[in-house]
């Protein structure tokens, strides 16, 4: 995955020569969070910190960016000396991946002196986001069918080589159970998984054919398409082959179902394998499946095992965006406040303090000043000091497991698909105040 530092607006690096040329460095605070939630959604989940922090520990220009740079004409050589020798020596204060959290929040604070904070906007919002996006996504499938595996199924179609990568590591860190894509499992650990394509089937003029073929070609994996023609003589032909393929040591894991009416097909697939001494045979579908449809199958009574969710979880189809903001807080000791209509901001160094019920459900958050006292546990916690990671992050396995803790603390309300409530967030009185105090300060 690329981290090039011009993965970044052009209006950065403008405001830098601004900012250099004034000798304006000195420390600023700017803080990420999200306005307001996607229609239909109750709750997001923070991911992409990883991520955003190997960004910043490799963060520097090559000779042939500077160089390319210098080609534009825009900047002068004192700016482009300054662009080579810059490095990220701030300080950042994170919610942990997998910190289930709500609008007006701030997941992520970055201290640093004013041009470094700034140049790194447009790259920390782009991880930040779309992984924030997919988690959140793929949280409320896992929310609907805790008990059956996911596996994400959408890297050929979504937007770009790393979006698929890191929409398999975003919904791994929200409770699935891997990935179809292989790199995700060389890259970041994570099981991965697949069965055959239709173009297997069609190759060869006799169904069962294929799948003796695959079989012994993957014997430890045996795992058939079955919906080429006729997805119920299909699953008759692996019980025919079962005693053959056993005699060779090869055992039937399962069979997929990629289209129809899936419900009406895996009971009579079911049927077909249990009367053909298969039981323990699983059943896996896919196609065009999300939240939605999972909540479906399952009300039905569908026999499904697993699903393949692809399409509408890597490209979040729909909810495809964030209304998500990564604003100045504090210039200079100094809190500062955007107030611009409809995207305000509340000014200064802040926390959020989270409080449970006596049965350990979320009940309610505070947004308060960092220094301000507050009772709940402090979301915000040090991982970068002085451009450096802080030792012991979790790994992405303890990610993922903590996720796990905070979905189920969830109440059930806020888990619906439709018609959430909305969760308690508390902009304290010391915070309200601040920002009165900035806006009779700074009349703009």
């Amino acid at each position: 995955m690329p981290n090039s530092a011009l993965l970044t607006d052009l209006y950065q690096l403008t405001m830098l020569q601004g900012y250099y040329e004034q000798n304006m460095e000195e420390l600023a605070v700017f803080e990420f969070l999200v306005r307001k939630l996607p229609e239909n959604r109750g709750y997001l989940v923070a991911a992409g910190l990883a991520q955003v922090l190997t960004y910043l520990e490799q963060l520097r220009f090559s000779a042939d960016e500077i160089e390319w740079l210098a080609s534009t004409g825009r900047f002068k050589p004192a700016m482009l000396d300054r662009l080579a020798a810059l490095r990220f020596t701030g300080d950042i204060h994170a919610m942990a991946e997998g910190t289930v959290f709500f609008p007006n929040e701030p997941i992520l604070r970055i201290t640093a002196p004013l041009p470094e904070a700034q140049l790194i906007e447009s790259r920390v919002i782009n991880l930040l986001h779309f992984q924030t996006l997919i988690a959140s996504k793929a949280a409320r499938s896992v929310l609907i069918a805790p008990d059956k595996q996911l596996v994400d199924f959408g890297m050929r179609r979504a937007h770009g080589s790393e979006a698929g990568l890191l929409a398999a590591r975003a919904s791994y860190l929200a409770g699935f159970a891997g990935s179809a894509t292989v790199a995700a499992g060389m890259r970041f650990g994570i099981p991965i998984f697949g069965t055959m394509a239709h173009s297997f089937i069609q190759t060869y003029t006799r169904e069962s054919q294929a799948f003796a073929d695959f079989a012994r070609a993957n014997p430890d994996h045996a795992v058939f398409l079955i919906d080429t023609y006729d997805t119920e003589a299909a699953a008759q032909k692996v019980v025919d082959l079962a005693p053959a393929l056993h005699a060779q040591g090869i055992k039937i894991k399962g069979v997929r179902i990629d289209s129809g009416d899936l419900a009406d097909h895996a009971r009579k697939v079911r049927a077909i394998l249990d009367r053909g001494g298969l039981n323990d045979a699983t059943l896996f579908a896919s196609g065009n499946i999300d939240e939605h449809k999972l909540a479906e199958l399952l009300a039905e009574q569908a026999p499904i095992d697993g699903f393949g969710i692809g399409t509408r979880l890597d490209t979040s189809a729909d909810a495809p965006y964030l209304d998500c903001a990564y604003k100045l807080q504090e210039y200079a000791g100094t809190a500062r406040r955007k107030r611009s209509e409809g995207k305000a901001t509340w000014p200064g160094r802040k926390q959020v303090y989270r409080n449970y019920d006596d049965n350990g459900v979320m009940s309610g958050d505070t947004v308060t000043l960092d220094n301000a006292p507050c009772a709940g546990q402090p979301l915000l916690q040090w991982v970068m000091q002085g451009g450096k990671t802080v030792a012991g992050q979790p790994t992405l396995i303890e990610a993922r497991e903590y996720a796990r803790s905070q979905l189920n603390s969830l109440s059930m309300p806020l888990r619906q698909l439709s018609n959430a409530p909305e969760y308690p967030v508390i902009i304290s009185a010391e915070l309200q105040a601040l920002a009165k105090t900035v806006d009779e300060q700074h009349t703009g």
